[in-house]
Parts: C-alpha cells; sequence; structure tokens
C-alpha cells in the first residue's frame, strides 16, 4: 500500500510538472483531454451533459494541479485540500447530472490515474 501511494504521489508530481496554465504543455493537455473523455464514458454522460461537463472539469483539473503544485512539501495538508476541493466540485458536478454520477467522478478520476500508472 505504502509502494502504491509513493507511485500515486510520484504521478502526481509528474502531472504538475508537466502541467502549465491553458496553452501549456502538449502532454499535461493530451492527460487531462484523455482524462476527461475517460470520466465521460464511464459516466455515460449524454451530449448536453458532456458539454456541460468538460469545463467544469477542467477548472477542476487546473485547481487540482494548482493545489498540488502549492502543497507538495506537506502531505497532510495536499490530502485535505484535495478532499476540499473534491467536496466543493461535487456539487457543481450535481449541478450537470444525478447525485450517484456525480459521486462518481473522482472514483473514475482515481481509476484513470491508477490505470496511468500501470502504463507507465
Amino acid at each position: 500500500m505504502k509502494k502504491c501511494f509513493i507511485i500515486l504521489i510520484l504521478f502526481f508530481t509528474g502531472l504538475a510538472t508537466y502541467a502549465q496554465d491553458e496553452g501549456g504543455n502538449d502532454k499535461a493537455s493530451k492527460i487531462r483531454d484523455r482524462m476527461s473523455e475517460y470520466i465521460k464514458d464511464r459516466l455515460n454522460l449524454s451530449k448536453s451533459e458532456a458539454e456541460k461537463f468538460t469545463p467544469v472539469f477542467l477548472r477542476y483539473f487546473q485547481e487540482f494541479r494548482q493545489i498540488h503544485n502549492e502543497n507538495k512539501s506537506d502531505n497532510l495538508v495536499l490530502k485535505q485540500k484535495i478532499i476540499d476541493l473534491r467536496i466543493r466540485y461535487r456539487n457543481d458536478f450535481r449541478q450537470i447530472m444525478d447525485e450517484p454520477r456525480a459521486n462518481k467522478v473522482f472514483v473514475y478520476e482515481d481509476e484513470f490515474r491508477r490505470q496511468a500508472i500501470q502504463i507507465l
């Protein structure tokens, strides 16, 4: 478990290193876009839901990166801020889709990250 956690932190660090603000690194954009598509597919979003979901998810992803960059030296604070961010965005996702699917956004996000780590 500890080994998996370390790998996950390294992956987040890698994402944060490659990630820049809009118009930034192509690798970060590709990862972000693939994650967004993966989550939309897993949630079976309708076209209108997907159109509303994408900008909200991109804001979430950008804030996630920013929080990670600002708090990577303090793991406990990092975890707390990520939890706070997820709670806040869960409410935004609930406005787009039903509650069970809004809660699963983060499950699928973690699933995507685990699969990406396995590929790496």
